[in-house]
């Protein structure tokens, strides 16, 4: 009775500390998830547009090509369409003269937000000035940067659309007959032009040849 009592009191103990090593596992583990969060706090942008162009919740958005952020939601007005941007890390810093566009891209022509800078930003502490801290809780350096809730004008940019629709329309014109004479009509002219200009030259080269003759002859 005693040997089981002192077996129970070992795998008792034995129990004891491991849950205590989870425990503490558990608590580190929240501790460095809770610090990643903090430095990667999201902020939101909001950007207006003349047509969704295809865009959605959901839809990604992205800086120089990198995935920093997606649709969140999209609101419709009369003359208008404002779309609210979720960047996902505060550290993510975007320039005040970037350019906003809702492309096409792929095969399946998925529409993506892209924000391309027009010019290089020289990051350094000299260029940064510090201008406060939002109600987010975190710091916006920006007198080059776009700070959070900031409203940004957004413009159309690659559309798979357009370009068949232009397609289409060239295809028409050269199926019209009134682009087949015109064609025709130029060419004809062009034609006559040449000719015109060719038998200027050859009447200019046979005058000059002349006067040379008279004047050699004249100094013999």
């Amino acid at each position: 009775m005693l040997i089981l009592i002192e077996v129970y009191k070992k795998q008792y103990k034995y129990l004891k500390i491991f849950f205590s090593l989870l425990i503490l596992s558990v608590c580190i583990f929240l501790s460095i998830f809770s610090f990643l969060s903090v430095n990667q706090k999201p902020y939101s942008l909001f950007v207006e547009f003349d047509d969704a162009y295809g865009l959605k919740q959901g839809t990604p958005v992205t800086y120089k090509g990198v995935n920093i952020g997606v649709v969140n939601r999209i609101s419709l007005s009369i003359n208008k369409v404002v779309v609210l941007l979720t960047i996902r890390s505060s550290k993510t810093l975007i320039p005040y003269n970037s350019i906003f566009e809702a492309n096409q891209i792929g095969l399946f022509n998925d529409i993506i937000i892209s924000i391309k800078p027009q010019s290089n930003v020289n990051y350094s502490s000299k260029n940064i000035k510090v201008l406060g801290t939002d109600e987010m809780g975190f710091s916006y350096t920006l007198a080059k940067f776009l700070p959070h809730d900031s409203y940004i004008r957004g413009y159309k940019g690659i559309s798979y659309d357009d370009l068949i629709r232009s397609t289409t329309r060239i295809a028409q014109r050269f199926d019209d007959p009134r682009f087949f004479s015109l064609f025709y009509l130029l060419l004809k002219n062009s034609l006559y032009i040449s000719d015109e200009i060719l038998i200027l030259i050859y009447n200019s080269s046979i005058a000059s040849q002349m006067i040379i003759h008279s004047v050699v002859s004249i100094l013999s």
